[in-house]
C-alpha cells in the first residue's frame, strides 16, 4: 500500500486515542492498588481456551493474507503479533512458579516472543513483501 492508498484519519481519531490514553492512566493506577494480588477466578480454562482459539484464527487469518498478498497482511500480522505478546505476557506473570514458570518462560522465549517478532517484521516491511510477492505470482 502506498501513501496515495491511504486514506486519512478523521480528525477526531488522534484526539480520541489520545482522550483514552489519559483516562487509562489514573484508571491504571488505581486498579494497580485496589485489586488483591492474588485472585481465585472460575472460568480460567475457558479464557485461556477461547483466547488461543481466537489466536488460531489470527494466525490463519495472517498466513492467509500473505499467501494471497493482500492489503489485510499488515493488520492481520499486528493483531497476531499483540496476540502473542499478550498470550506470553500472561502465561508467565499467571503461572504458579516453580516449574511451570520456567516453562512458561520457556515457551515465550522460544516460540511466542520469537513469532511475535516476525509479525513486527513483517508489519515493517509489508510494502516491499506485497511487491515481491506480486512479482512471483
Amino acid at each position: 500500500m502506498t501513501t496515495i492508498d491511504r486514506l486519512p484519519l478523521p480528525r477526531w481519531v488522534a484526539p480520541l486515542l489520545l482522550l483514552a490514553a489519559a483516562v487509562l492512566a489514573p484508571w491504571t493506577l488505581w486498579l494497580t492498588y485496589s485489586l488483591p494480588s492474588d485472585h481465585v477466578t472460575h472460568h480460567y480454562d475457558l479464557a485461556w481456551a477461547v483466547f488461543d482459539a481466537a489466536l488460531l484464527v489470527s494466525f490463519a487469518a495472517t498466513g492467509f493474507c500473505a499467501v494471497r498478498g493482500t492489503r489485510w497482511l499488515a493488520p492481520a500480522a499486528t493483531a497476531t503479533g499483540t496476540m502473542l505478546l499478550c498470550d506470553a505476557w500472561f502465561d508467565a506473570i499467571t503461572s504458579a512458579g516453580g516449574g511451570e514458570r520456567v516453562e512458561a518462560l520457556l515457551e515465550a522465549g522460544l516460540v511466542e516472543l520469537p513469532l511475535a517478532a516476525l509479525c513486527a517484521w513483517i508489519v515493517w516491511d509489508t510494502e516491499r513483501f506485497l511487491v515481491l510477492r506480486r512479482r512471483t505470482q
